[in-house]
C-alpha cells in the first residue's frame, strides 16, 4: 500500500502537485494520466527515492522490491540476454559465483551456488530472459549481439526487458510503448496483464491503458483523483463529473442571482429588513461551485495538396532488401488518391522496409517503382525526430525549407503549430520529444504533401497531440500509408489494412482485433510443433536416455565387477574370521598348545586388517557410482 499524506512537489520554483491525499493499494494496475508537464514523471521520481516531497509525506511499504526502467543504457560488450538476465541481481549474481567457482576447479563453491541457484528457481532464467527478448521484437540471433551494438530504440527495449526481468512488488513503467511496434505492444499488455504485483504506469496511448489498468489516477490543475477502471471508465466518469459540476455551477448562479435582486430590491424597506438580512446571509453561505472550465484543445491541420493525381505510386514485381538478402519479395503495391492504408505485422518483418521502398529511399533490388509526376510525399521515419539539427530553433529549420519566405509568414505558420512568440527562436536542444515530434510534422506539413508515409509518427506524443493528429489525418485531403503502435489512431484513420508477414505484403482483410487474433494464433503455432513432431521429439528423448543409460552402464562395469570380488572376498574373511572366533572361543584351546593359539591369534589379526582395507576401497568405489 502507498499512501499520500497532504503531499506536495515542485520542481525548480514551479508547484507541480499540492495537497495530494491517496492511498493506492496493493495489486492494483494504475495508469497514470494528465497533460505533458503536469508532473507525471516526478511523481514517478519521488516513488524511487530521487526526489524529496516538498510538505506532507509519501509513505512506501518497507521491503516492497521495485523494478522500473532505467533511462540510459551503457554501451557495454555484454550480451543482450545476459544484460537482461542481469535485471534479476541475485540469480545473476549466483550464476556468475558458479561461473568463478568452476574456473577457480573450487567445487565446495560450486556445490553453494548450485544451492543457491536452486533456491531462487534460477535454472530457467536464461528461457526467461529470452523470452523477454523475443517478445519484444528480439530476433533469436540478436540475442547475443552485444549491447553496444544496438540502436538508441532497441537500447529502450532492452532496458524494459531487463525491468521485467527483475522481482518485482511494484513496478513502474513511463511510457514503455515508446519505441514498440503494434506487436510488441500487444505482447507487453498481455504480459503486464499477468503480472502479480502493483503497477503503475504512465502512457499516452490510450487503447493499450484500456487493456492493462484497473485504476486511474489524473493529474490536473496540481491535484490527483483516483478513478475505478480504465481509462475509457474514466473519461465517461469525468465528462459526468463535469457535466454535473457545471449544473450544479448553473444552479448556484441562479440561486445567487434571485438572492441578490431580492436583497437589492428590499434592503431599504424597513419591512423586508429582516428577510432582506436572511437573504444576504444565504448568500454568503453558497458554496461557491466553480464553472466547468474548457481546456483548450490543441488543433493543427494539414493544408490541402495542390493537386491530387488518381494514380500517385506503385511498386510492380519488387524485390525489396538491403545488400543481398532479399527483405519482401514480388511486392505488388499501388497507392491512388484517397487511399488510407495501415501497415500490420510482426516484428522485423519488413514494414519499415516497405515504406522506404515507396519513398524512393531504398532502390529496389528487381522490380519498378513508378510514382506520378506530381506526387508530393511527407514522409516521417522512426529517426525524424533525432535527425532534427541541434542548436538550431524552430524558425531557422523553416528558414532551411522556405529560404526565401518573409519570416512573418513562418512565424505565422509556426504559431499554428503551437510554436508562437520567443517560442519559434528558442533552441531545439530544450524541448521535449513531443514537442520535437510536433516540429517535425510541422516541417512536413509546410510542403503541402499529397501523400503521408508516416512510420510511427505518435513516439512521444501525449494525449491530446495524438488526438489532433488523428483528427487532422482525418481530414486530410490526401493518401496516407501509416505504420503506428497506437491502435486507436490506427483505427480511426485507416480504412484498410495490409500485411507485412514472412517476406510477403498482402491484402488483410479483417480490423485490429482480427489482426491481434491472427498474431496470437501464429505465436502459438511457432510456439507449439505439431503432434507429430512431438512425437519424433519424444522418441529422440527417449534414444538419448537410452544410450546415455547404456554408457553409463559401461563407464561401471569395471568398478561393478571389482565390487563384486571385494563383497565376494569380504564375505569369505566373514566366515574365517568366525571360524577362528569360535576356537579361540573354546575353552580346550588354551589348556593344548601355545603355538596353535598363536597362529590363530596371528590369522584374525591378518584378516582383520585385510576385511577393514577391503571395506575402505568398497567405500571408495561406491562413492565413486554415485558420483
Amino acid at each position: 500500500m502507498i499512501s499520500f499524506r497532504r503531499f506536495a512537489l515542485r520542481r525548480g520554483s514551479r508547484l507541480l502537485l499540492s495537497d495530494i491525499d491517496l492511498t493506492l493499494q496493493s495489486g492494483w494496475r494504475l495508469g497514470v494520466i494528465g497533460r505533458n508537464g503536469c508532473g507525471k514523471s516526478s511523481l514517478f521520481a519521488a516513488l524511487k527515492g530521487e526526489l524529496e516531497a516538498d510538505a506532507g509525506e509519501l509513505d512506501m511499504p518497507g521491503k516492497a522490491r521495485m523494478a522500473s526502467v532505467a533511462q540510459e543504457t551503457p554501451a557495454l560488450p555484454d550480451p543482450a540476454i545476459e544484460y537482461v538476465l542481469g535485471g534479476d541481481v541475485e540469480i545473476a549474481a549466483a550464476l556468475k559465483a558458479e561461473s568463478d567457482a568452476l574456473d577457480a576447479n573450487d567445487m565446495d563453491g560450486v556445490a553453494a551456488a548450485h544451492h543457491r541457484i536452486e533456491e531462487l528457481n534460477g535454472y530457467d532464467a536464461r528461457a526467461r530472459a529470452g523470452r523477454l527478448l523475443h517478445g519484444l521484437g528480439f530476433p533469436a540471433e540478436t540475442h547475443e549481439r552485444a549491447v553496444a551494438s544496438f540502436s538508441g530504440g532497441w537500447r529502450v527495449r532492452l532496458n524494459l526487458a531487463r525491468a521485467l526481468m527483475a522481482p518485482s512488488d511494484l513496478l513502474l513503467l513511463d511510457e514503455p510503448t515508446n519505441h514498440l511496434d503494434l506487436d510488441a505492444v500487444l505482447w507487453l499488455e498481455e504480459w503486464l496483464r499477468r503480472y502479480q504485483g502493483t503497477l503503475l504506469i504512465i502512457s499516452h496511448d490510450r487503447e493499450f491503458l484500456d487493456g492493462v489498468i484497473t485504476h486511474t489516477m489524473h493529474l490536473h490543475d496540481g491535484k490527483a483523483k483516483l478513478y475505478t477502471g480504465n481509462y475509457s471508465a474514466f473519461e465517461r466518469l469525468r465528462a459526468e463529473q463535469l457535466r454535473q459540476q457545471q449544473i450544479a455551477h448553473d444552479r448556484e448562479q441562479a440561486e445567487r442571482a434571485h438572492l441578490q435582486s431580492f436583497v437589492d430590491r428590499f434592503k431599504a424597506k424597513a419591512s423586508k429588513a429582516k428577510q432582506a438580512q436572511s437573504r444576504m446571509k444565504r448568500l454568503e453561505k453558497l458554496a461557491g461551485t466553480e464553472a466547468v472550465r474548457a481546456d483548450r484543445a490543441f488543433r493543427f491541420q494539414f493544408a490541402d495538396p495542390d493537386r491530387v493525381p488518381t494514380s500517385m505510386l506503385r511498386l510492380e514485381e519488387v524485390d525489396a532488401g538491403y545488400g543481398d538478402k532479399v527483405v519482401l519479395a514480388n511486392v505488388g503495391f499501388g497507392l491512388e488518391a484517397g487511399d488510407r492504408i495501415g501497415l500490420l505485422g510482426p516484428n522485423g518483418a519488413g514494414k519499415s522496409t516497405l515504406v522506404k521502398s515507396l519513398v524512393g529511399e531504398l532502390i529496389p533490388l528487381s522490380g519498378e517503382r513508378a510514382a506520378h509526376k506530381d506526387t508530393r510525399i511527407g514522409y516521417f521515419a522512426q529517426h525524424t525526430v533525432e535527425s532534427l539539427r541541434e542548436g538550431a530553433s524552430p524558425i531557422e529549420h523553416l528558414m532551411d525549407k522556405a529560404p526565401t519566405a518573409s519570416q512573418q509568414s513562418l512565424r505565422d505558420f509556426l504559431g499554428t503549430w503551437n510554436f508562437a512568440g520567443d517560442r519559434a527562436f528558442e533552441s531545439v536542444d530544450g524541448f521535449s520529444g513531443g514537442e520535437r515530434a510536433r516540429l517535425a510534422l510541422a516541417l512536413i506539413a509546410w510542403d503541402k504533401p499529397n501523400l503521408l508515409l508516416l512510420d510511427e509518427p505518435t513516439n512521444h506524443l501525449d494525449l491530446d497531440m495524438r488526438e489532433a493528429l488523428a483528427d487532422a489525418l482525418a481530414d486530410f485531403g490526401g493518401a496516407i500509408v501509416l505504420v503506428s503502435h497506437d491502435r486507436h489512431l490506427l483505427g480511426l484513420v485507416c480504412d484498410e489494412f495490409w500485411r507485412v508477414s514472412d517476406g510477403v505484403v498482402e491484402s488483410f482483410d479483417g480490423d485490429l482485433d482480427d489482426y491481434a487474433r491472427w498474431l496470437r494464433s501464429r505465436n502459438n503455432a511457432q510456439g507449439k510443433p505439431s503432434a507429430a513432431v512431438a512425437a519424433a521429439a519424444a522418441a529422440a528423448i527417449e534414444k538419448e536416455r537410452r544410450q546415455a543409460d547404456a554408457q553409463t552402464r559401461e563407464r561401471e562395469k569395471p568398478l561393478r565387477s571389482k565390487l563384486k570380488k571385494i563383497e565376494s572376498r569380504m564375505g569369505a574373511l566373514d566366515g574365517e574370521l568366525a571360524t577362528v572366533q569360535a576356537k579361540l572361543a573354546d575353552p580346550k584351546i588354551y589348556e593344548g598348545s601355545t603355538a596353535e593359539l598363536m597362529s590363530l591369534s596371528q590369522k584374525q589379526g591378518a584378516w582383520r586388517q585385510e576385511k577393514e582395507t577391503l571395506e575402505a576401497e568398497w567405500l571408495q568405489l561406491m562413492e565413486q557410482l554415485e558420483a
